[in-house]
């Protein structure tokens, strides 16, 4: 990657933390990197890389969803609770776990409910 695409990862990863309330401990999560590095990232101070990169963008794109369809203050909530959807398994677990799918089909079931 270019010094340019880091930026703009770095950037990202910082834009769509504020929009979702995640912690850094949602991002160490989600990417399976650590806390530390995880806190640089989301002050878009450092860009994760490789794997790290990829689950990044994986939770930035979600987030992006879930704000459409959910007050953002529930966000980091919805991330780290058990869904009977996702085998009682935690949404940024799957992500981390390569289930990126599975927990993007979820929202997408999100998506289309009417709004009341």
């Amino acid at each position: 990657m270019t010094t340019v695409a880091h930026t703009s990862l770095a950037e990202e990863i910082a834009r769509v933390s504020r929009l979702g309330n995640l912690t850094a401990a949602h991002l160490a999560d989600a990417t399976g990197g650590d806390p530390s590095s995880a806190r640089r990232w989301r002050n878009g101070t450092r860009t994760p890389a490789g794997e790290h990169a990829t689950r990044a963008l994986q939770l930035t794109a979600l987030v992006e969803r879930l704000a459409q369809v959910m007050d953002t203050s529930y966000i980091p909530i919805w991330l780290v609770k058990p869904i009977a959807r996702l085998d009682d398994r935690r949404p940024v677990d799957a992500i981390r776990d390569g289930d990126y799918r599975s927990v993007s089909k979820l929202v997408a079931a999100l998506e289309e409910m009417p709004v009341a």
